[in-house]
């Protein structure tokens, strides 16, 4: 049987992907994650754009087992602060924050910035490379919204810039989200169900 790599240990991102990849199932191809395989390492995110930190993921991953690797990096950008968080929005405190810490840490940068200043979009890039072909696909999406004043009050660990994003199309939280919205809006999905008609023909 063939095998694709999550090359992620984010375990709400790992849920997310593994229903994106449902459609695989029927060509004989096994979904490991890094548990999985006995990975802890984690690459060095150097790249200047989440693409190239997509990439820096699934090289790593892929020559590290010699699986094809599917790795995604995404930010939160607030155009109102110049792009920040931005590549860096797991780090954005200078070190890898709680969710807690960055949730209150959004709130207070954007703290009586009016409405018509609060725009903000989650932006994803998904790669997968193969390293006995050394074959390299990417796919991109982005959702787009505003932040709001308080955070969500059920938030979902995992995803902190979703606690504080109203989603445009539907005006409402993105964790408030039903599930047949939630499947229309996310970025993950979207670009995963582009990229998962290449992989089915490349592994």
């Amino acid at each position: 049987m063939k095998r694709l790599l999550i090359a992620t240990h984010n375990q709400a991102k790992i849920k997310e992907i593994m229903f994106g990849l449902i459609p695989l199932k029927d060509k004989n191809i096994e979904i490991v994650t890094l548990n999985d395989v006995g990975v802890e390492e984690e690459p060095e995110e150097t790249g200047k754009t989440i693409k190239e930190n997509s990439e820096i993921k699934a090289r790593f991953y892929a020559n590290l087992t010699g699986l094809p690797s599917l790795a995604d990096d995404g930010g939160f950008f607030i155009p109102y602060l110049h792009g920040e968080p931005g590549v860096k929005s797991n780090r954005w405190l200078g070190r890898k924050a709680t969710d807690t810490e960055l949730i209150a840490h959004t709130l207070k940068m954007m703290s009586g910035v009016p409405f018509g200043k609060r725009q903000a979009y989650l932006d994803l890039s998904l790669c997968f490379f193969d390293p006995s072909t050394k074959r390299l696909e990417f796919e991109n999406e982005k959702i787009d919204g505003h932040i709001s004043e308080i955070p969500y009050s059920h938030w979902i660990p995992g995803f902190p810039y979703r606690a504080v994003l109203i989603v445009d199309e539907f005006k409402k939280f993105y964790d408030e989200l039903t599930p047949d919205e939630h499947e229309k809006v996310n970025h993950r999905l979207k670009a995963l169900k582009r990229l998962t008609k290449r992989i089915r023909d490349l592994i």
